[in-house]
């Protein structure tokens, strides 16, 4: 990683949902992401999401790997590692790759390890009329 003159590092991008803040709605991000407050809607990362103990998620989230030690009611598809820490609850399924549980953490779902189902594209199902030929 490059060195930027104040001493960070020009690397992935972090975010943060501060504790006490409160967000509806969709978030994107192409870096990692640390939820210490709630967020009421879906979150797609491509790097690490962090649920911290303070943190409470509901919706949907796509990633590449979650830390999970907050609140959290999620559909979620991760695909390298899940860790629930021991302060988690989570209400939900999980599709991933590998799936760490420590002694304490709640888990109440479903949960299918393996390679994560790609998003089924929105296709309507009904078929086209099919005109005569003449």
């Amino acid at each position: 990683m490059k060195k930027m003159k104040n001493g960070n590092s020009e690397g992935p991008t972090r975010n943060i949902v501060a504790q006490g803040t409160s967000i509806q709605g969709d978030i994107e991000s192409s870096g990692d992401f640390r939820i210490e407050g709630s967020l009421k809607g879906n979150i797609i990362v491509k790097g690490k999401i962090v649920i911290g103990a303070s943190g409470v998620v509901e919706g949907q989230i796509n990633c590449q790997s979650a830390d999970i030690s907050g609140k959290v009611s999620v559909n979620m598809k991760v695909t390298e590692l899940t860790i629930l820490r021991s302060t988690s609850d989570f209400k939900g399924e999980i599709f991933t790759k590998k799936l760490s549980i420590e002694p304490g953490a709640m888990f109440s779902g479903s949960c299918q390890m393996g390679s994560v189902p790609s998003p089924k594209p929105n296709v309507d199902p009904t078929p086209l009329p099919v005109q005569n030929a003449k």
